[in-house]
């Protein structure tokens, strides 16, 4: 991550490093379904996103302006939206948010996960994915927002669009090292398999399909599209404490 003045994106945050290093020592379990669950709940933990309401996330994006996809923040804008997101969780929940640590952490993972090239810019698209990913949220909620992400005004989504949906989707698992587990980094088989399922409900689009059937389709098409099973095994875990004591020792 490095320095929020220069600008610069080139090593891990010391927590940060320990809590990949936690990451790494749930490898032992044996099923990916269990293992990418726990870590993406010892993630979300880590970096307060248990603590963030979805309608308090929107409330952040709005706030500043984050209305186009294709929208590139920078360091600093990346920043003033997280320090703002944590000093709203904060107010609550003043005993468990550490503003400076969390922002430093949550924006090294975004960086992590969203800017391998090392630009210091993510996309606003990115950003949204990556918080919304992990916040504290009903699953099908999620979908909507997501999905309403890179749909038209009047509710319908081409190709691209969810290509780059799914493509900024897919880059958690990938960063976890788990992207295996879900068929791969290649989300075009996902995006051609949803527009099949589409055309075969309605011929009379087959380029674009409309919210509602989307939706239909995430619950058909789970073991395709991984923001499915990223969202599940986040919702899934979210109640479950037993997760958070689960090792190795478990048979897993």
């Amino acid at each position: 991550m490095g320095d929020h003045q220069t600008q610069t994106t080139c090593w891990d945050h010391p927590k940060m490093a320990e809590l990949y290093q936690s990451l790494a020592d749930l490898n032992n379990v044996r099923f990916s379904a269990y293992r990418t669950a726990m870590k993406l709940r010892r993630l979300q933990k880590a970096l307060c996103l248990d603590l963030l309401s979805m309608p308090t996330a929107c409330e952040i994006f709005d706030q500043h302006g984050l209305k186009q996809n294709e929208q590139l923040l920078d360091i600093s804008q990346l920043v003033t939206c997280l320090t703002s997101l944590y000093q709203r969780l904060e107010q609550n929940h003043s005993h468990l948010v550490n503003v400076p640590l969390c922002v430093d952490m949550c924006l090294n993972w975004l960086l992590n996960v969203y800017d391998t090239g090392r630009t210091g810019k993510i996309r606003s698209l990115s950003f949204k994915t990556g918080i919304i990913s992990l916040c504290k949220a009903h699953l099908e909620d999620k979908y909507r927002f997501l999905f309403r992400q890179v749909a038209s005004a009047t509710g319908f989504c081409d190709q691209r669009r969810l290509g780059l949906l799914l493509h900024d989707s897919i880059q958690i698992p990938r960063q976890l090292g788990e992207v295996a587990s879900f068929g791969g980094s290649n989300i075009e088989p996902s995006v051609r398999s949803c527009f099949q399922f589409y055309r075969r409900e309605s011929k009379s689009m087959r380029r674009l399909f409309q919210i509602k059937l989307a939706l239909s389709f995430f619950s058909v098409e789970e073991k395709n599209v991984f923001l499915c099973q990223l969202n599940f095994f986040t919702s899934k875990v979210h109640h479950e404490e037993s997760s958070d004591v689960m090792t190795e020792k478990s048979g897993f």
